[in-house]
């Protein structure tokens, strides 16, 4: 056996039916497309989503949610992050700078201040938002609370 005579399996290939060559063929007239509508027609590609008339997915379901466009997102930072970074780095002061190098802010973050953890030093802290806890927390150990 060599490259001159290899044949693909019997009953592996098949002749492609050859439809619109005449009624004689057994595939001539409508050419296997039925009688009539869109998808008998030349030029019919269907359109993403076409159900066949069925009212499509995305029309049967409701409209759902909101976006507001005058939403402020900031960066959550809790009351024992702040702790844990200035007995790291032995600061008093932390502002955006110091989250920024400790790799806690990304780019133009905005930062709020959230009471979660406790607080056992006085820091002066510098951020965007502070809740109403964490400034109290922060205030009641001596501590300053700077929105930017």
């Amino acid at each position: 056996m060599d490259l001159s005579n290899l044949q693909p399996a019997v009953g592996s290939v098949r002749t492609k039916t050859r439809v619109g060559r005449g009624q004689g063929s057994g595939k001539g007239g409508t050419s296997t497309r039925g009688h009539k509508g869109a998808k008998s027609r030349s030029g019919y590609s269907r359109k993403i989503g076409f159900e066949g008339g069925q009212m499509p997915l995305q029309r049967r379901l409701p409209k759902w949610g909101f976006k507001n466009i005058n939403r402020v997102e900031y960066k959550a930072i809790n009351l024992s992050d702040l702790e844990a970074l200035a007995a790291e780095k032995e600061l008093e002061k932390i502002g955006v700078e110091e989250l920024r190098a400790a790799g806690w802010l990304k780019g133009k973050q905005l930062v709020k201040v959230l009471a979660k953890g406790k607080l056992t030093r006085k820091l002066n802290v510098e951020a965007n938002a502070f809740s109403a806890a964490a400034q109290k927390a922060i205030e009641a150990l001596g501590g300053t609370v700077t929105k930017i």
